[in-house]
């Protein structure tokens, strides 16, 4: 089983490489999974000799067919112009057109400020699911500020949960660990999400008989 990483970093160290590891990590800590990291910094000008002569360098068809051939993917990209990069999307306008779908994909970006948080979702989300991907549900955004938050870590551990569960549901399901379980949240007795554990027992009081409560007030 493959695991394939994409980051769209430019600096180095990089906080985006950052975050791509740390999902890795937090997949591959769940399911048997060969990971590879394909830093498109190192594959800028390949990218662009693509544009102008229609076929990718060796460096760039192997990154490429590699992405193909994975079982998952993880791409996570800096926010410029709050959007993703244009490195990043200029990989993904030359990979081929067929090539994620159906594949499960978990998307993640990083910013400087947390008022860029919903780039996973008004750009990230729609490109993959153009490709016809199957975007995983929970997305990972890490501004400044969130780096040793356990907000983020919690987030991260529920993200690499899903993104295994749909490499490899039964290896996944059967060596669950602590931490993804906690990042789950519990539902009520009629499947909404709520903050109370339902092992621990309560009382799920009827939403009329609250407004009558308030009347009688």
């Amino acid at each position: 089983m493959k695991l394939v990483v994409v980051s769209a970093g430019l600096s180095s160290p990089s906080s985006t490489r950052l975050l791509a590891d740390r999902l890795a990590a937090a997949t591959a800590g769940r399911v048997d999974a060969e990971v590879e990291v394909i830093e498109l910094r190192d594959l800028a000008t390949e990218i662009a000799q693509h544009f102008v002569t229609g076929f990718p360098p060796a460096r760039l068809a192997a990154a490429l067919d590699a992405v193909a051939a994975a079982d998952g993917l993880i791409a996570v990209t800096p926010v410029f112009a709050a959007s993703y990069s244009g490195l990043f999307k200029s990989f993904f306008d030359v990979i081929d057109k067929d090539a994620l779908t159906g594949k499960p994909v978990l998307v993640g970006a990083t910013g400087g400020t947390a008022r860029h948080s919903l780039v996973t979702e008004h750009a990230l989300r729609p490109l993959f699911t153009y490709l016809r991907a199957l975007v995983l549900p929970t997305a990972v955004y890490a501004a400044s500020e969130d780096w040793g938050d356990e907000g983020l870590d919690r987030r991260i551990a529920r993200a690499g949960g899903e993104l295994a569960r749909f490499m490899a549901p039964a290896a996944a399901d059967a060596a669950p660990d602590v931490d993804t379980a906690a990042a789950i949240a519990p539902r009520s007795l009629t499947g909404a999400i709520t903050s109370v554990d339902p092992a621990d027992g309560f009382e799920v009081v009827p939403f009329e008989q609250r407004l009558a409560a308030l009347r009688a007030e």
